[in-house]
C-alpha cells in the first residue's frame, strides 16, 4: 500500500452513494453529496480544523474532503490533487536554466530598480520562456551522461519547470539593503568598498530564510494558508504542461493553453500603447487636461502629485501595480477599497484643504520631504562632518514637512502593527496553539499527504544559515563605520521573528502583507537618534527579514501544491538569492560609475532613483531628526501615533461584534488589511487603486458567483496572461525604442505628440502646491 493510500480519508465510490440513497434512510440523505446527514456533521466536526474559518463555503469544502481534494475551490481550480514522484526535478537541465534566470531577472531589475518609470521583470517571464528552452534543451541535446548527471533525463517535466521559476524568483527584486548602499552614496557621500555591500546584502537576504522551518508548520502545510498568488503560477504551470486539475466539470471552450496565449497576445500588443504610444492612456487625468492650470482640480485628479480622482486608467501595469485583482479575494478587496476610500478620499482631502500641518504649501501627494520654504529638505545642512545630527543647525534651518498622503500612510503604518498583533490574536489564537502541536504528516489535507513521502528540510540546515549570516551581519556593521551596535542587530531580528507567523497568515489568507519597516523605524529612532545609517541597518534586518521569510515561505507553498522535494526546493532558494544579490551589487557599482548625474531630480534618461528617494527620506525623518522631534507630544505629527491606538480597539471591536452575530458581514472585515492595504501611497494613488478594486470586483465577485465554471477554468490563467504579457511588452519597448541611441527614437514624432505629453504639461506634473511662500518667507511653527 502506498503513503498516498495510507493516509486517504474514508470515502465512498459513486456506487454506494447511490446504494445508500435508494435506502430506507432516504429521508436522512444529504442532497447535495449523497451522504446521511450525520456522515456530513461527522465529516464538519473532525475532518478538518479549518471548518471554523468564516471565510470558507463548508458545502465547497465537504465535496473537497470528498473528492479527496482541498476544501477551498480556489486550490482545487488551480492545484492537481496527485503526484508522481519518480518525475524528475533537480536535473542538470533545471539547475542550468535557474542559473542563468538568477543571473539575468535580478540583473535587470536592478537595471530598472533606478529608473522612473520603473519595469519590473517578475518570474513570469521566466516561467514562460522557460518552457520552450527546455522542451529545446529535450529536443536538441544527447542524451549523455557526465560525472554521472544526465545532460538529458527526456521530457521536461512540470517539477523541473517549478524549480527554475523559483531559482529566478527568489532573488529577482532588487535586493531591500542596496537601498542602503544607493542612499548613503546619494543622500551621505559614502561608499564603502564592496565587502561591505556583499556581506550586508547576504546577510539581510538570507538570514530570513532561517525561520522557514518553523514557518512552514503554520504557514505552509495548513489547508487554510492558501496563498492566493500562488495560484496563478500554479494555473500557469498546469496550462503549460496540461495536467488535470479538479473543479472544472465539463465546461466546455477554449482549452486553457489557447486561452492564455490569446490573452497574453492581447496584453503584449495592448500595452504598447499605454508603455509608448499614447502614455496618456496610462496616466489617465483626463480632469487636468481640461483644467491644467486649476490648482484645486490638479491637487484632486492629478496622477503625479495628486490624488487621482479620474478612476480610470487603461493601463494593466497600472491595475495590478498593487497586486493582481484577479488573485487576491473579493472580501480582502473589499477591505483595501474601503480603507483606502475612508483614509484617503475623505480624511486625506480633509486634512490638506484644512491646512492641518500646513499642507497646502506643499502638493497632497508626494515622496520627498520639504523645508519650511517649500522646497526639498536639505539634509545636508543638519550633519556633522561625520554624518551625525547637528542640533545647532537644525534649529536655524528648518523641521521637515511631509504631504499629506506621505503622513497619512505613516498614521496607517502605525495602525497596522497593533491592529495585526490583535487580530492574529483574537481570531487565530486556536489556530496558532493547534498547529504549534501538530506535525505537517498529520494534516488531513491531500496535498500535504502526498508531500509527506519526500525527505524533509534537517532543522540543522536552517540552524547553519541563521549563523553563517549573522556573522556576515555582525562583522559588516562592525569593521565598517555604521555606527551601528550588535545589540540593535539582535533585537532587529527578534522583532521580525516575532512578527513572522501573524503576518504570514494574514498574507496567506489575504495576499496582503503587512510590512515592519515602520515600526522598526520608530523603534530605533527613538533608541538611537541621529544616526541614519544604523537606522537604516536596523530598518532593513528588521523588516527585510520577515519579508524574506515570506518569501521563502510562499515558494515553499509553491513548491507544496506543485509536488517539489523540499530539500531541492532550499537549495535552489539559498543559491539563487546568493547569485542575485552579487549580480545585483555588480550591476549597481557599474551604473553609479557610468551612468552621468545618478539620481539627480532630471536625470536625462530617467535614472531618477525614486525608491532611493523614499528611503533616503525616512532615513533624515527617523535617523537624523528622530521621532520624538517628528511624533512626540508638542510635535507637528503628534496625532498620528493615535493611529496605535485605533489599531487595538478596531480589531477587539469586530471581535466582539462576531461573537454577538456570527454571521454578521462584519466577520469580513479585516482592519490588518485595511490598515495595510494602501501603504504603497505615496507614489500610488486612485489610478492604482479604483481601477483594480473594479477589477475585482467583477471577476472576483460577480463572475466568480454567477459563471462559477468560467472563473474557475480561466479566472488565474487570465491574471497570469495579463501580467506577463505586459512584462515581456514592457521589456521589449525599453530595450527597442526607448534605450537605443540614448532616447532618442520617434522624438520629433510619437514622443513628442499630445498623447504622450498632455499629461506633463499641467500644475499637477509641475508638482505645484495650493499655497505659494513668498520670496524670503517660510511657513510652519516659529520655533522648533
Amino acid at each position: 500500500m502506498s503513503a498516498v493510500e495510507e493516509h486517504a480519508p474514508i470515502r465512498s465510490s459513486v456506487e454506494e452513494n447511490e446504494k445508500r440513497a435508494s435506502s430506507t434512510d432516504v429521508e436522512k440523505l444529504d442532497g447535495n453529496h449523497g451522504f446521511r446527514v450525520d456522515e456530513i456533521e461527522a465529516l464538519e466536526a473532525a475532518a478538518l480544523p479549518e471548518f471554523d474559518d468564516p471565510n470558507l463555503d463548508k458545502d465547497a469544502a465537504i465535496a473537497g474532503i470528498i473528492e479527496d481534494d482541498s476544501p477551498y475551490p480556489e486550490v482545487r481550480s488551480a492545484v492537481s490533487n496527485t503526484d508522481d514522484p519518480t518525475i524528475p526535478v533537480a536535473t542538470v537541465r533545471a539547475w542550468t536554466l535557474g542559473l542563468i534566470w538568477a543571473i539575468i531577472i535580478p540583473g535587470l531589475n536592478q537595471f530598472f530598480f533606478f529608473r522612473y518609470p520603473a519595469v519590473t521583470v517578475t518570474s513570469i517571464v521566466a516561467q514562460l520562456l522557460t518552457f520552450p528552452l527546455g522542451r529545446a534543451w529535450a529536443r536538441l541535446v544527447p542524451n549523455v551522461s557526465i560525472f554521472g548527471l544526465a545532460l538529458n533525463p527526456g521530457p521536461f517535466s512540470i517539477k523541473e519547470h517549478v524549480l527554475v521559476t523559483i531559482m529566478a524568483g527568489v532573488g529577482g527584486p532588487s535586493a531591500y539593503a542596496t537601498d542602503i548602499i544607493a542612499v548613503q552614496r546619494v543622500f551621505y557621500n559614502q561608499t564603502f568598498n564592496f565587502g561591505y555591500q556583499w556581506m550586508i546584502v547576504m546577510s539581510t537576504q538570507l538570514i530570513g530564510f532561517s525561520i522557514g522551518g518553523i514557518a512552514k508548520r503554520f504557514l505552509v502545510a495548513p489547508p487554510s494558508m492558501i496563498w492566493p498568488y500562488n495560484l496563478v503560477t500554479c494555473a500557469l504551470f498546469n496550462t503549460l504542461h496540461a495536467q488535470q486539475y479538479a473543479g472544472i466539470g465539463t465546461r466546455g471552450g477554449f482549452s486553457r493553453e489557447r486561452f492564455f496565449y490569446i490573452a497574453f497576445a492581447c496584453s503584449f500588443s495592448w500595452y504598447f500603447f499605454p508603455g509608448y504610444i499614447f502614455t496618456g492612456l496610462s496616466f489617465f487625468s483626463w480632469v487636468c487636461w481640461i483644467r491644467p492650470d486649476n490648482l484645486v482640480v490638479n491637487q484632486l485628479f492629478g496622477v503625479n502629485t495628486g490624488l487621482a480622482m479620474g478612476l480610470v486608467t487603461f493601463d494593466w501595469a497600472q491595475i495590478a501595480y498593487i497586486g493582481s485583482p484577479l488573485a487576491t479575494p473579493w472580501w480582502a478587496e473589499a477591505n483595501v477599497a474601503a480603507g483606502f476610500v475612508a483614509f484617503f478620499w475623505i480624511l486625506t482631502p480633509a486634512i490638506y484643504f484644512s491646512n492641518t500641518w500646513f499642507s497646502k504649501y506643499m502638493p497632497i501627494s508626494t515622496t520627498g520631504s520639504f523645508d519650511n520654504t517649500g522646497g526639498p529638505y536639505d539634509v545636508s545642512r543638519i550633519l556633522t562632518p561625520d554624518k551625525v545630527f547637528d542640533e545647532a543647525q537644525y534649529k536655524k534651518y528648518s523641521p521637515l514637512f511631509l504631504s499629506t498622503t506621505f503622513a497619512v500612510s505613516y498614521g496607517l503604518s502605525f495602525a497596522s502593527i497593533t491592529a495585526t498583533i490583535m487580530h492574529a490574536f483574537l481570531f487565530f489564537r486556536k489556530q496558532i496553539w493547534t498547529q504549534a502541536r501538530r506535525a505537517m504528516h498529520e494534516q488531513p489535507d491531500i496535498h500535504a499527504r502526498l508531500m509527506a513521502v519526500y525527505p524533509q528540510v534537517p532543522e540543522w540546515w536552517y540552524a547553519i544559515i541563521f549563523l553563517t549570516m549573522f556573522v556576515f551581519g555582525v562583522v559588516g556593521i562592525e569593521v565598517w563605520d555604521t555606527k551601528f551596535p550588535v545589540q540593535y542587530l539582535i533585537l532587529a531580528l527578534v522583532i521580525s521573528f516575532v512578527y513572522v507567523i501573524p503576518i504570514g497568515m494574514i498574507q496567506a489568507i489575504t495576499n496582503q502583507q503587512v510590512g515592519l519597516n515602520v515600526i522598526t523605524e520608530l523603534i530605533i529612532g527613538y533608541a538611537l537618534p541621529g544616526h541614519p545609517v544604523a537606522m537604516m541597518m536596523f530598518k532593513t534586518f528588521g523588516y527585510i527579514t520577515m519579508a524574506q521569510a515570506l518569501q521563502f515561505t510562499s515558494d515553499f507553498k509553491l513548491g507544496h501544491y506543485m509536488k517539489v522535494p523540499p530539500r531541492q526546493m532550499f537549495l535552489s532558494q539559498v543559491i539563487a538569492t546568493i547569485i542575485a544579490g552579487t549580480v545585483q551589487l555588480g550591476v549597481q557599482a557599474w551604473m553609479f560609475t557610468n551612468i552621468r548625474d545618478m539620481c539627480a531630480p532630471h536625470q536625462p534618461d530617467g535614472f531618477r532613483c525614486p525608491s532611493t528617494t523614499v528611503f533616503g527620506t525616512a532615513s533624515i525623518i527617523w535617523g537624523v531628526i528622530g521621532p520624538q522631534r517628528q511624533f512626540s507630544h508638542g510635535q507637528l505629527y503628534y496625532a498620528l501615533t493615535f493611529f496605535f491606538l485605533i489599531g487595538f480597539i478596531c480589531p477587539v471591536l469586530a471581535w466582539l461584534w462576531t461573537l454577538k452575530w456570527p454571521n454578521s458581514a462584519i466577520r469580513y472585515v479585516n482592519f490588518p488589511v485595511i490598515f495595510s492595504g494602501t501603504g504603497l501611497i505615496p507614489p500610488a494613488n486612485s489610478n492604482n487603486y479604483v481601477p483594480w478594486a473594479i477589477v475585482g470586483f467583477i471577476f472576483q465577485y460577480v463572475i466568480r458567483r454567477r459563471h462559477f465554471s468560467w472563473w474557475t477554468k480561466y479566472n488565474y490563467v487570465l491574471s497570469a496572461a495579463l501580467d506577463s504579457g505586459v512584462a515581456v511588452s514592457a521589456v521589449v519597448i525599453f530595450f527597442c525604442l526607448q534605450y537605443p541611441k540614448n532616447g532618442a527614437i520617434g522624438a520629433s514624432t510619437i514622443q513628442s505628440w499630445w498623447g504622450n505629453t498632455v499629461w506633463l504639461k499641467t500644475s499637477d506634473a509641475n508638482g505645484l502646491p495650493l499655497l505659494t511662500v513668498p520670496d524670503g518667507g517660510t511657513f510652519g511653527p516659529a520655533t522648533w
